[in-house]
């Protein structure tokens, strides 16, 4: 297949990305109607960058990956959209030629280790079969390969590790493990969806800096998936936004955290406990998540938002630049910031 060359979209420009999502959108039919899950999604990763993604439970976070990497099935669907891999829309692809993607281009970490390792195998048998998939190798050479990734994760003894089920791992190993195996196929792009939800906080640490430093050594692109912008904050060089399926903030890191333009993004911020703060109580954004069956009009942020104002329940708020890299769609962004800010135009 010819490789399909192209031009950033929405007017974001990104020379030479590794990853360049282009106007993602997806959705799901439920007995009570359509649920659009990824509304419009446009997202880069370059070379040897790691970004994140952040936002409530129920934004559309991890079906906005699952849509990169084409496992999204009925009753779902991705309804418009391109996703370039080094210029190459995967979207254009076979699922044959998907398959051989899938762990060799990109690797995924899901939110649960033990639901991506079979009970019934050793780790060694699963890492041998994941490594011969894409490799070819013989059974020895995937075991020598299968414990320089455990050892790169620093894992301990790895000839007992590699004979051993699963469950006998504890969470922080089953990740370590999930890491390493995403390690010991050569893939250019990691996707991380909460790699740390169901680990301890002290755990959580230790993997943060496991994958920050992996991505260092080994120069490979990850996107991190989080609910958490302080697990987001620490470890990526730049973060993507989103609310109620659309990207409603992107920039680099220091800046969001330290001049966040959407009111979303800062009451996200403003609730993340600060050791030097005396305040007895955290701020909170009022309200609940919009119901994605029946989202708001304009601005979907409006009905929580203590700046909106009447336009913003009639008119989708334009995409600004608002800085290198940094965009906002949000209409207060416009009138807070001098004039040079520049409207981005999105197609409908």
């Amino acid at each position: 297949m010819m490789t399909q060359r192209y031009q950033p979209s929405n007017g974001i420009q990104c020379r030479d990305p590794l990853l360049d999502v282009r106007e993602m959108s997806a959705e799901f039919r439920v007995q009570e109607g359509i649920v659009r899950a990824v509304d419009c999604v446009s997202l880069y990763v370059k070379h040897n960058e790691v970004v994140g993604m952040v936002g409530e439970t129920g934004c559309g976070k991890t079906v906005t990956v699952h849509a990169i990497m084409r496992l999204i099935n009925s009753p779902g669907r991705v309804t418009a959209g391109e996703v370039f891999l080094n210029g190459r829309d995967l979207m254009r692809l076979s699922e044959q030629q998907m398959r051989r993607v899938r762990g060799s281009e990109i690797a995924m970490i899901f939110q649960k280790p033990m639901s991506s390792m079979n009970p019934v195998f050793t780790l060694g048998q699963q890492f041998v079969d994941v490594i011969r998939l894409h490799r070819r190798i013989s059974h020895a050479g995937a075991m020598r390969i299968a414990a320089e990734a455990l050892d790169a994760v620093a894992l301990p003894d790895t000839a007992g590790l590699l004979r051993r089920y699963p469950h006998e791992l504890s969470g922080g190993q089953q990740q370590r493990a999930m890491i390493a195996m995403a390690l010991s196929c050569g893939s250019k792009l990691l996707i991380a969806d909460e790699p740390t939800t169901a680990l301890d906080v002290s755990v959580q640490l230790q993997i943060l800096k496991l994958i920050r430093s992996i991505m260092d050594e080994t120069r490979m692109s990850t996107l991190v998936i989080s609910h958490d912008m302080g697990v987001i904050g620490s470890v990526c060089d730049r973060i993507y936004v989103m609310y109620a399926s659309r990207v409603v903030e992107s920039g680099p890191t220091e800046e969001i955290i330290d001049r966040p333009q959407h009111p979303y993004v800062a009451g996200l911020i403003n609730s993340i406990p600060r050791f030097e703060s005396r305040s007895e109580t955290l701020e909170h954004i009022r309200g609940e998540v919009p119901n994605p069956l029946d989202p708001p009009s304009g601005c979907r942020f409006h009905p929580r938002c203590g700046h909106a104002s009447a336009s913003c329940a009639d008119d989708t708020p334009p995409l600004l630049q608002v800085g290198e890299e940094h965009y906002v769609t949000c209409c207060r962004a416009s009138e807070s910031r001098e004039p040079d800010a520049r409207s981005v135009e999105r197609s409908s």
